[in-house]
């Protein structure tokens, strides 16, 4: 019996659709993650990028538990000397929805050149349109 091994012929990309009304952010991008990377199917290799696209709407309408919405920060540095931002989650919320979610899918990746790879297959939308509906995308099942 040979171990089987995918590589990029062999792979199936399909279009997963998630509708993140009321999800929470932390479970919720556990399992665009694990979509992302390929893990949810049995042909998963860990250096081959087997994922699926995933398209996230209604990003505006994540929830969070506890009161990480004023307590949650998010800094970023511009390289100067006195250049670190800082935002609160509800600032972040307001201005970029659609970045919320992506910071907290690619903090579940790894630190690597597939996991740059896996990121750009994200597609994330504040609102409820999106224009990938000619790709078909499946509703993804999310498990509470």
């Amino acid at each position: 019996m040979k171990t089987y091994v995918a590589n990029s012929e062999s792979r199936e990309r399909n279009w997963l659709l998630v509708d993140a009304t009321g999800l929470t952010l932390g479970r919720l991008a556990t399992q665009i993650a694990d979509a992302l990377r390929g893990k949810r199917k049995p042909e998963y290799t860990p250096h081959v990028d087997t994922g699926d696209f995933v398209v996230v709407i209604n990003a505006e309408k994540i929830s969070v538990t506890g009161n990480k919405r004023a307590e949650k920060l998010y800094h970023r540095h511009s390289g100067y000397p006195g250049g670190l931002k800082t935002r609160t989650l509800e600032e972040m919320l307001e201005r970029r929805p659609e970045e919320v979610l992506r910071l907290a899918v690619k903090g579940m990746l790894p630190r690597n050149r597939l996991a740059r790879k896996q990121i750009t297959k994200l597609k994330i939308y504040a609102g409820p349109e999106h224009p990938h509906t000619a790709q078909q995308p499946q509703p993804m099942e999310i498990k509470s």
